[in-house]
């Protein structure tokens, strides 16, 4: 089984609130703020963005990569994907991941471990919000309280469930393989945005 470096991160994060704040929300009922992760911001970020934004119009979703390049529009394989899974392409920029990105997000999520860590390395205090999208899927399972709290619910979760191979706890990057692949993976993904929208629907208190 592999090790979870959260572990280790969570001495960083317990360091780190000593010496920094997240960045104040101005206002407490403001949107659910939703960041992925992947790598380029080709594929699966982009992906996850659109699709989970389709079922969750009351959320601000984006997303980011831990080594994209700026480039104005989506991959056209993307965007051919995303319109068979009803999602739209339009205005989608990639953007390199940032520390004022991971700190002004609610919730970020990466598509694999790396991208989490990279996350929470990026802005320390970050940690219990940040997961990745099949580790937050099985620490919120059952919830059924505003999404804020399952977010707080499921990390306080950590550690509870037993852990899981990295494979399992990530989405596998289609970067350089088919088409079919792509599509795959979308429909992975778009299975697990209809699940997060599930946990993070606006609804009253428990």
């Amino acid at each position: 089984m592999d090790a979870d470096p959260v572990r280790g991160l969570e001495a960083e994060d317990r360091t780190a609130r000593g010496h920094r704040r997240d960045v104040p929300r101005a206002d407490a009922a403001a949107r659910l703020t939703i960041l992925f992760i992947c790598t380029g911001n080709v594929h699966r970020s982009p992906l996850a963005e659109r699709l989970l934004a389709a079922r969750l119009p009351e959320a601000r979703v984006g997303s980011a990569g831990t080594r994209a390049q700026h480039i104005a529009g989506m991959h056209p394989a993307t965007g051919s994907v995303l319109k068979q899974l009803g999602g739209n392409r339009a205005g989608f920029t990639s953007r390199l991941l940032r520390p004022e990105l991971v700190a002004e997000a609610d919730l970020v999520l990466g598509l694999e471990r790396e991208h989490r860590e990279t996350a929470v390395r990026l802005w320390p205090v970050a940690l219990r919000k940040c997961f990745t999208v099949r580790e937050f899927l099985r620490l919120a399972q059952g919830a059924a309280v505003p999404p804020r709290e399952t977010i707080a619910r499921a990390a306080a979760a950590r550690g509870s469930l037993a852990p899981v191979e990295r494979a399992a706890d990530g989405i596998a990057d289609p970067w350089g393989a088919s088409y079919d692949v792509l599509l795959t993976c979308g429909r992975e993904i778009d299975e697990a945005a209809a699940e997060l929208a599930g946990l993070l629907a606006e609804r009253g208190g428990p």
